[in-house]
């Protein structure tokens, strides 16, 4: 398939960030006094936004909404000061990106990840920026599985959804690619597992980055 224009998820995608992650939300647990989880948890625990993070790993009974809120500020508090200890691009992502790039193709990130960390993610990680648009969750956006960010991408690629391929690693991925009427790539590489993205409809599966650009152009 020759496409127009690819989007790519961020965490579990174009970047391992599972320990970071894991280590400020372990943190913000520990200061209300709620138990830990393990790292590899977090693999089913993250992808959906922070709000739902935390809804998923706080003991019911304290998941208010207001609670919640406070929690959603301690959890980036201490983010801020973790976010890039451990994490890195994946094995054979910049490679990847350089070929794609070097192709024309148009690239994006659409992340649930807060907008401001996307940013300073792939900012700094992807200091050459061969991303044309960079997303993460907004406030006047639906977040993913909602194809609205998506189709907004598409269309400031000038390609019709039809042309784009949507890269991630989650069913939440698959079914906003899908939803948009895009060619949907799950990653083996990421968060979870080979039979989450056969089960939600991805349209190819990868091993290596590189199989991403075999099927982009």
């Amino acid at each position: 398939m020759a496409c127009k224009g690819i989007i790519f998820d961020l965490d579990g995608t174009l970047l391992d960030t599972l320990e970071d992650l894991a280590e400020a939300a372990n943190k913000t647990l520990e200061f209300y006094g709620f138990p830990a989880h393990p790292v590899d948890a977090y693999r089913f625990f993250v992808g959906e936004g922070l709000k739902t993070l935390l809804q998923r790993i706080v003991p019911g009974s304290d998941r208010t909404e207001e609670q919640l809120q406070e929690y959603m500020k301690k959890f980036a508090e201490i983010y801020s000061q973790t976010w890039n200890r451990k994490t890195a691009p994946y094995e054979g992502i910049p490679e990847m990106l350089n070929d794609l790039t070097g192709a024309g193709l148009p690239l994006a990130v659409l992340s649930n990840k807060p907008h401001a960390f996307t940013e300073l993610c792939v900012e700094t990680f992807f200091p050459d920026k061969p991303f044309l648009h960079v997303f993460g969750q907004r406030d006047a956006v639906a977040k993913k599985p909602d194809p609205a960010g998506a189709l907004d991408i598409a269309g400031k690629m000038g390609a019709a959804a039809e042309d784009i391929l949507f890269v991630g690693d989650t069913a939440t991925d698959m079914r906003t690619g899908n939803s948009a009427g895009m060619k949907t790539i799950g990653v083996e590489w990421g968060f979870r597992t080979r039979a989450e993205l056969e089960e939600n409809n991805a349209w190819k599966i990868v091993t290596h980055p590189v199989e991403v650009v075999s099927h982009a152009i």
